[in-house]
């Protein structure tokens, strides 16, 4: 990139693979610091699983309760560490995350794979695929709603086992910790991440060592390691065993996280901090509240807090609740991320994106995203009032974008590495049999919350779609306003339109280089004056991450090398952020005959005022909300980095 070869620090992604190319950077305190920072981002939301899990399991208050014996808690501490041991290390940390783009990961790679790889099959499929994975994405926002909320009130509701008097308290307490959460996200996560990974390593370690205490009092727990057990629950007492399933989801909360934070940690650090610290914590909880339970089945209203010995429930507490609000802050980063992603993909407008960090630019704030998600996320606070409540919601989300991911993967494989169809055949029915009976599971609690996060998945992939279509038509109309560049420049040169050559330098900023830009045919028709430099700038966004230095530019002198008109494409990742001058400074006067004023250029924006027109081009109430979206689009001259005293913005409307 070109921050990168100006001297700018490497990012976490850059340090990813420098360590696993095994450069001469890449040491062992290099490897160490990843994996402990991954700890700290990636793994809070299924850190923190152990807290609410198995008590959901177990809720008298289930439409369908699971009765507590002692063959239904070795069926399901089996269950759900044979859904952990499939879903997230087999069809994450082995399958999914091999399918990177560039390096990065999650749903929105997985889509860009599938348009790259898919192009060259079938469109019908890969268009399908790719709605299906704009769905997963939307989803997501779901989980990112639906996460704050149940892992901050779970950790709170430990004061209930502490204290039973402040039982009341809870719901102010969780209102309070997520309204500050969500203040301090504009100050970025930089300072306050450095102690992220040492809290989730004192988390993992402390659940561990309770759920080896709770073992050691009911060792025979651990035969729930056979698959045997699981089996036998599941097809032994299906009826029990499958609405129980809508609960054991919970345990993989937060296996996405794994997937999409890939590029800033890299694979093996992701792999290994799965491996080596959280899986076998996580798994010790569970099978140490599962002792728990069957040494006193009362125990069941709160497994967690319960195994910790009385002296450490208050520390206990405290940990938890730090340890759920870095759950919350790695799914609310996780959403700003699709956001960002979506928008450069063309799914959603330009918003106003905040790098808050200097080295690492995976760190942002997405203001209106934000506020968005505190409303939703205290609204599910105040309306579900407990974690046990809002599991019910929470597992949908998480089923579909797991079913989804599963599903893309195993059609990249093909397409991009030609894996066998027989071998495909069989890991797609296994893997995607376990998935869809998650689904199957949570759609019995529809009418129980679970409701929720497909309202939510559905209404953003409206929006989504929506925004792509009508973008789409507006381009179409934009460009027959505009008329044919090559014309219009000839027309310039022949002297067809008289115009008046002024000193300077102007920008302009066009969607290519097949029409003209309209704010430079608006100056040209309406004031007859043109700058002897004219740039006219296009960007693009590759469906790759990032684009390097060598390969960000082209310049094209559009028929004519002594004009002092020519077009430059300037190319740029998903994940880079534009910066319109800094790119024109890479130029040479060479390309661009002559030498660019850039300190005193005048840029220029063509701003579309949208309209509802008659034609059928989309239904009424998509073309309403269509405009309604385009309100929030961030400032074109604050988003490519124009300085603005030297911004002019000219106007045209479109009917849509």
């Amino acid at each position: 990139m070109a921050d990168r070869a100006q001297g700018t620090p490497p990012d976490d992604g850059f340090l990813a693979r420098t360590a696993e190319r095994g450069q001469p950077s890449a040491h062992d305190a290099v490897r160490l610091a990843l994996v402990i920072g991954a700890l700290g981002v990636v793994f809070g939301d299924i850190g923190t699983s152990p807290i609410y899990t198995l008590q959901t399991v177990f809720n008298p208050s289930d439409p369908h309760p699971v009765p507590v014996t002692t063959q239904n808690v070795y069926g399901v501490v089996s269950l759900v560490f044979w859904s952990v041991m499939i879903i997230v290390t087999v069809t994450y940390v082995l399958l999914a995350m091999r399918a990177d783009n560039d390096g990065e990961g999650g749903i929105m790679a997985l889509i860009t794979l599938v348009r790259r790889w898919g192009s060259q099959r079938s469109r019908r499929v890969t268009a399908a695929l790719t709605a299906l994975g704009v769905f997963g994405a939307s989803l997501f926002f779901g989980d990112s709603m639906i996460t704050p909320a149940i892992s901050v009130l779970s950790a709170v509701e430990g004061l209930k086992v502490v204290q039973p008097s402040l039982g009341t308290a809870v719901v102010p307490i969780t209102a309070l910790i997520i309204v500050l959460l969500f203040l301090v996200q504009r100050r970025g996560t930089a300072a306050v991440g450095r102690v992220f990974g040492p809290v989730m390593i004192a988390w993992f370690l402390a659940i561990g060592a309770c759920g080896v205490a709770g073992i050691a009092s009911h060792p025979a727990i651990l035969r729930a390691l056979s698959p045997t057990y699981a089996l036998g629950f599941l097809f032994g007492h299906f009826g029990t065993a499958f609405f129980a399933l809508a609960a054991v989801v919970l345990a993989v909360t937060g296996a996405e996280a794994l997937y999409a934070d890939m590029g800033h940690f890299g694979r093996r650090s992701i792999t290994r901090a799965w491996l080596f610290c959280v899986f076998p914590a996580c798994i010790l909880s569970y099978f140490g509240q599962g002792a728990l339970i069957l040494a006193d089945p009362h125990n069941i209203s709160s497994p967690f807090f319960l195994l910790v010995p009385h002296w450490g429930r208050w520390p206990m507490v405290l940990l938890a609740t730090a340890a759920t609000v870095i759950a919350s802050q790695a799914v609310i980063t996780g959403a700003y991320s699709v956001t960002s992603q979506a928008a450069q993909l063309g799914y959603l407008p330009r918003l106003r994106i905040a790098h808050t960090s200097e080295s690492t630019i995976g760190q942002i704030y997405v203001p209106w995203i934000n506020w968005l998600l505190m409303v939703s996320v205290l609204t599910l606070v105040f309306a579900f009032r407990s974690s046990t409540a809002l599991a019910f919601a929470f597992g949908m989300a998480v089923t579909g974008t797991i079913t989804i991911t599963t599903l893309l993967f195993f059609y990249v494989a093909r397409a991009k590495w030609g894996t066998p169809r027989w071998l495909i055949g069989i890991g797609a029915a296994v893997l995607l049999f376990v998935d869809l009976l998650f689904v199957a599971a949570n759609m019995t609690k529809f009418v129980h919350g679970a409701w929720l996060p497909l309202l939510i998945g559905i209404t953003a992939f409206t929006v989504m779609t929506t925004w792509q279509r009508g973008r789409e038509l507006v381009t179409a109309e934009r460009a027959r306003i505009e008329g044919p560049l090559p014309e219009f420049v000839d027309e310039l040169r022949s002297g067809k339109v008289a115009t008046l050559r002024v000193p300077g330098t102007a920008v302009f900023l066009n969607r290519g280089k097949q029409t003209a830009p309209l704010a430079m045919r608006a100056n040209v028709q309406h004031n007859h004056v043109r700058h002897d430099q004219v740039v006219i700038l296009s960007l693009e966004t590759q469906p790759v991450p990032r684009v390097p230095a060598d390969r960000r530019v082209v310049v094209d002198d559009l028929g004519y090398a002594d004009d002092g008109i020519i077009h430059v494409t300037a190319r740029f990742g998903y994940m880079d952020t534009p910066d319109v001058p800094g790119t024109l400074a890479m130029l040479e006067p060479a390309q661009t005959e002559g030498p660019l004023q850039l300190d005193q250029a005048s840029y220029f924006l063509s701003k579309i005022d949208l309209r509802r027109g008659t034609s059928p081009t989309l239904a009424p109430w998509r073309k309403r909300l269509f405009i309604a979206t385009s309100y929030i689009t961030a400032d074109a001259a604050e988003h490519f980095g124009l300085p603005r005293d030297r911004t002019v913005i000219m106007g045209s409307h479109i009917e849509v």
